[in-house]
C-alpha cells in the first residue's frame, strides 16, 4: 500500500510538469533516424538492402524518362555501396525558395525531388520524394558526385547533415550521378550486403526495363586472377523473358512454348503483362508498379485475375466443356499452374505505406482487366490446340479441388470414437495453454519412444512420424489428405483449412502448440525428412511459419568422452576442438561416438542435448523472401532433375553445414 501511494504521488508530479516544454518537434531528417522502420520497413538485413533499392529507384526513374541506359552498382570493400548512372545528373543550381543548392535540397529535405513535376517524370518509383534523403539520414557517410553541364560537383554528408559545401572538383564530358553511402552501424543490426540479394533485384529490374544495362560488382572478394565478381543484367524480351526465366528457375514444364504477352495503355496508365501455364499445381504471380515489387498485390493484380477468370470461363461455357465434364468451376481453378508477371506504370499511384507493398488505385483494375481480356480472347481463338490443353488443365484442377475438399473434410471431422479426435500416436502434454506448450514431430517410432521418456510431460508433446511423409510438391492435393502422417499432424495441431472468399485459408485459432519442433536424425535422410515436412508447412500451413511457430531441433553429431568428462559436438570443428580440450587426438587418448540417429541416444542424453529449453539449440524457420523460398521448394522437390542437380553441385561444399 505504501509503494502504491508513492507511485501515485510520482505520477501526479509528472502530470503537473507536462507542458509545452515536453513537446518535441523533430527537424530535418531527425524523424527518419528516430523511426527508420516507418520509412524503409526495418533496420535488419531487409532494411539494409532497401537503402540500395531507394538509390537505384532514382536512376531507374531517369531511365523511364528516357535519359539513362547504364547503371553500375558496386559493393565496396568496406561494405559501403556506390550506384552510378549515366542520367542527366541531379540539378545543382540554387534553389530559389530555400537558397541552397538543389543537390543539397534533394539529399537533405524530405519530400523534395523532381517526382512531383509530371513534366520531369511522367512515372516514377521514388514517388514520395523521401528515398535518397532517407538513405542519407541513415548513413554514417554519404557522398554525392554529379556530372552535369561540363562540371563535376560533389558534396558529402554524415547522418543526413552536410559536412562540406557543394564543391566543383573538375571538368567532365559525361552526365550522371554517383551516390556512395555507408549504412550507419548505430541504426542497422546487419551491415553485410548480400551479393545474391542485390543480383536478384538487378536481374528483376533488367526484365522490367528492357534495353537497360545493370551491372553489379563486388569489391570484397576476387578470384585467382584478382578479378572481382561482376555481372551485367540485360533483357531484350522484357516480361516475356521474365516469365520464361521464372518457370525455368522453378523447374516447371510449360504447356505452351511462347507466353501470352500483353501491352496496352489507357488514361496514361501503361500495362504490360506476360503469362503462361505449366504442369504444376500452383500459381506464381509477381506484380510491379513503376518497377516497385508490390508483394501484397493490389488493384492491378485484381484486374489481371478478373480477366483470366472471365475469359476462360466464357470460353469453356461457349464450348460446353464444363457441363460435359460435370464439374463446378471456381476462380482458383483458372490459376492453377499459372505463372504471370503484371507490371503497370501509373502517373500517380496510391500505395499503402512508404514501402509500397500494395497498389490502391481503383481505376487500374478495369484498365488491366480490359487489356488482358482482349489479348487472351485473341490468343484462344488463334491457338485452338493450346486452348484445349489449357481447358483440360482447368477441368482437372476443378475435379482435384472437389476431391481435395472432400478428403480435407474427412481429415478435419472429429472422430466420434476417440472423442477428442487426437491421433493415437500422440503423447500429449498436460498443459492446455498453447503459448506454453510445444510439440515434437519426431522421425521414427524408436526415437519417438526415447523422446517420450526424456520429455517434460508438463509442456512437451511427442508425435512420432513413420518414415518420410508424402512429397506434397509433386502430389495432387486430395492425395495429401490420404497420407496418414499428414492427417496426424492436422489433428494433433488443431488447425483447419477453410474456404474464404473463394480462397483456401488456414484457421489457426485453435492451434494447440506455439512451438512446433521438427526433430530428425542428423544425417542426409534426416535432412530430407526435415525438407519434406518444411515443404508441407510452406505449401499448406504457411501462417505457422509466418507467425514464428515452426522450429528445427539440432541434435548433436558426436559425443567426445575421456574418463568421466564428455562433450557433445554438432559438427566436425566442434569435435576436433573437444578432442583437443580433452587432451587427445583424432587417432585415440579419447572416445568418439558418432550418433547415426536419435535412437542411439538414451532419454537423458536426448533431453540434455536436444529437448531441455536451458541447453538445447532450436533453429526457427522464417520466410525472408517468399519468391526465393517458393523457387527453392519447387526446384528441390519438383519433377525437373537438371535444376536440382545444378543446385546440389553448386552447394556440395556446404554439405557439412546443412547436415
Amino acid at each position: 500500500m505504501e509503494n502504491d501511494k508513492i507511485n501515485e504521488e510520482e505520477t501526479a508530479t509528472n502530470n503537473s510538469q507536462y507542458s509545452a516544454d515536453n513537446i518535441t518537434a523533430l527537424e530535418g531528417l531527425e524523424a527518419v533516424r528516430l523511426r527508420p522502420g516507418m520509412y524503409i520497413g526495418s533496420t535488419d538485413e531487409k532494411g539494409l538492402h532497401h537503402l540500395v533499392y531507394e538509390v537505384l529507384d532514382n536512376s531507374i526513374d531517369e531511365h523511364l524518362a528516357g535519359h539513362c541506359s547504364h547503371i553500375v552498382t558496386v559493393i565496396n570493400e568496406d561494405n559501403s555501396v556506390s550506384v552510378k548512372d549515366n542520367g542527366r545528373g541531379i540539378p545543382t543550381g540554387m534553389h530559389k525558395k530555400l537558397q541552397k543548392s538543389a543537390l543539397e535540397v534533394v539529399m537533405t529535405v524530405l519530400h523534395a525531388g523532381g517526382k512531383f513535376d509530371k513534366q520531369t517524370y511522367q512515372v516514377s518509383g521514388g514517388l514520395h520524394g523521401v528515398g535518397v534523403s532517407c538513405v542519407n539520414a541513415l548513413s554514417s557517410m554519404l557522398r554525392a558526385e554529379v556530372h552535369r553541364e561540363g562540371q563535376i560537383f560533389t558534396q558529402t554528408y554524415s547522418k543526413g547533415i552536410p559536412t562540406t559545401s557543394v564543391d566543383i572538383i573538375g571538368d567532365t564530358d559525361i552526365t550522371g550521378t554517383i551516390i556512395t553511402f555507408r549504412p550507419d552501424p548505430t541504426i542497422f543490426t546487419e551491415l553485410e550486403y548480400s551479393y545474391e540479394t542485390l543480383a536478384k533485384r538487378l536481374r528483376e529490374l533488367a526484365y522490367l526495363n528492357k534495353g537497360l544495362h545493370l551491372t553489379l560488382q563486388d569489391m570484397r572478394t576476387s578470384d585467382e586472377k584478382g578479378e572481382h565478381p561482376t555481372e551485367t543484367f540485360f533483357s531484350e524480351g522484357g516480361l516475356l523473358e521474365f516469365v520464361q526465366h521464372i518457370d525455368k528457375q522453378n523447374g516447371r514444364e510449360v504447356l505452351v512454348d511462347v507466353p501470352v504477352h500483353v501491352r496496352g495503355e489507357q488514361d496514361n496508365v501503361q500495362v504490360e503483362v506476360a503469362f503462361q501455364y505449366n504442369r504444376s499445381y500452383r500459381e506464381t504471380l509477381r506484380s510491379y508498379v513503376n518497377n516497385i515489387n508490390t508483394v501484397e498485390g493490389g488493384t492491378h493484380v485484381n484486374g489481371f485475375r478478373r480477366a483470366i477468370s472471365h475469359v476462360l470461363k466464357k470460353y469453356g461455357e461457349s464450348k460446353d466443356l464444363f457441363a460435359k465434364a460435370k464439374v463446378k468451376i471456381s476462380s482458383e481453378d483458372f490459376r492453377e499452374g499459372l505463372t504471370a508477371v503484371v507490371a503497370v506504370k501509373v502517373p500517380e499511384p496510391q500505395f499503402k505505406g512508404q514501402t509500397k507493398g500494395e497498389l490502391g488505385n481503383p481505376e487500374v483494375t478495369s484498365i488491366v482487366s480490359a487489356c488482358v481480356r482482349n489479348a487472351l480472347e485473341i490468343f484462344l481463338e488463334e491457338n485452338p490446340a493450346a486452348a484445349k490443353m489449357l481447358m483440360d488443365k482447368v477441368i482437372l484442377a476443378a475435379k482435384a479441388r472437389s476431391a481435395a475438399s472432400k478428403a480435407r473434410e474427412m481429415v478435419q471431422r472429429k472422430n466420434v470414437l476417440t472423442g477428442s479426435g487426437l491421433p493415437g500416436k500422440l503423447a500429449d502434454c498436460s498443459s492446455k495453454d498453447p503459448e506454453k506448450s510445444e510439440i515434437y514431430l519426431v522421425e521414427g517410432d524408436s526415437a519417438g519412444g526415447t523422446a517420450k521418456q526424456g520429455r517434460d510431460r508438463e509442456f512437451q508433446a511427442i508425435l512420432p512420424l513413420r518414415g518420410k511423409i508424402l512429397n506434397v510438391e509433386k502430389a495432387l492435393e486430395y492425395k495429401i489428405y490420404e497420407n496418414e502422417e499428414i492427417k496426424n499432424m492436422f489433428t494433433a495441431l488443431g488447425v483447419r483449412i477453410e474456404e474464404k472468399d473463394g480462397e483456401r485459408v488456414l484457421n489457426i485459432e485453435k492451434l494447440r502448440y506455439h512451438k512446433i519442433i521438427i526433430m530428425c536424425d542428423a544425417d542426409v535422410d534426416g535432412s530430407h525428412i526435415v525438407t519434406l515436412i518444411l515443404t508441407f508447412f510452406f505449401r499448406y500451413m504457411r501462417p505457422l511459419i509466418e507467425n514464428g511457430y515452426i522450429y528445427i531441433a539440432a541434435p548433436p553429431l558426436y559425443q567426445v568422452k575421456k574418463g568421466k568428462r564428455s562433450i557433445y559436438c554438432w559438427n566436425d570443428a566442434d569435435r576436433d576442438q573437444a578432442i583437443a580440450s580433452l587432451g587427445g587426438d583424432k587417432t585415440g587418448n579419447v572416445g568418439i561416438q558418432r550418433y547415426k540417429g536419435l535412437g542411439e541416444m538414451n532419454a537423458e542424453q536426448l533431453w540434455e542435448t536436444t529437448m531441455d529449453p536451458v541447453s538445447r539449440t532450436l533453429r526457427q524457420a522464417t520466410i525472408e523472401d517468399f519468391e526465393s523460398a517458393d523457387a527453392t521448394f519447387s526446384m528441390l522437390m519438383g519433377d525437373e532433375v537438371p535444376p536440382r542437380r545444378a543446385f546440389i553441385e553448386a552447394n556440395a561444399k556446404y554439405a557439412n553445414v546443412i547436415i
